[in-house]
């Protein structure tokens, strides 16, 4: 039985040095992973605005906020807004400066130009000339092409480059939460190793206790 016992616990220690030979690789790559998100946010000069007192977005920040918060839902980890390194490298400033975009978007103006008399399917008659068009909150889907004005601002309005940008910035949200699932996975390797480890170390030092005991009690009856 003794000896079973410290078989157990060698093999609990190998799958514990195992699982922490794991995590230790996770963390790493990680790491690595982190440091080329820093670099393309670096290269590229994605920061984030913050004023002399540490509030970020200046006047407008507020807003961008509560669209991030209210309207979208997205749990913002203050932690992870910092002023001292305003390079966008973690999963909420991602967000933000989506959310920083698409709120100048929904409130963006445009001018729609009509070189002649258009007449909508309903029968309005859109007299050519120049238009000044306020979004007001409209996303993408939310125009009516129907009109030829709102049909033309939509184009104007949320640009190639706007849905480029939000795009890239929501890779580089998942890659960031990625990366944090990752340093998670890591811990939970570690963790589960130092366990492993610990209980098979303890029962093989139990063990030998107890042979030892027993070596003892056979030369005593050898003895007598």
């Amino acid at each position: 039985m003794i000896s079973r016992l410290k078989g157990l616990g060698i093999v609990l220690a190998v799958l514990g040095l195992a699982f922490m030979a794991a995590g230790a690789f996770a963390f790493i790559k990680v790491q690595d992973g982190q440091a080329s998100l820093n670099g393309f946010s670096a290269a590229q000069n994605v920061t984030l605005s913050y004023d002399e007192n540490g509030k970020l977005g200046g006047e407008e920040g507020d807003a961008i906020m509560a669209l991030l918060k209210n309207d979208w839902k997205y749990p913002v980890v203050d932690a992870e807004l910092n002023p001292n390194d305003p390079v966008v490298n973690t999963a909420s400033e991602y967000m933000y400066q989506l959310a920083t975009i698409t709120y100048h978007t929904l409130n963006a103006e445009t001018t729609v130009v009509l070189n002649e008399d258009v007449t909508a399917k309903d029968g309005t008659v859109y007299k050519a000339g120049e238009y000044t068009f306020k979004n007001d909150g409209r996303y993408w889907t939310g125009f009516d092409r129907n009109n030829p004005i709102e049909g033309a601002a939509r184009g104007q309005i949320w640009t190639a480059t706007a849905h480029a940008l939000i795009g890239e910035l929501g890779v580089g949200t998942v890659t960031a939460q990625a990366l944090q699932l990752g340093l998670g996975l890591a811990g939970l390797f570690a963790g589960v190793g130092f366990t492993f480890l610990l209980a098979g170390g303890g029962l093989v030092w139990a063990t030998r206790s107890e042979d030892a005991a027993v070596r003892v009690a056979r030369r005593v009856e050898v003895t007598a």
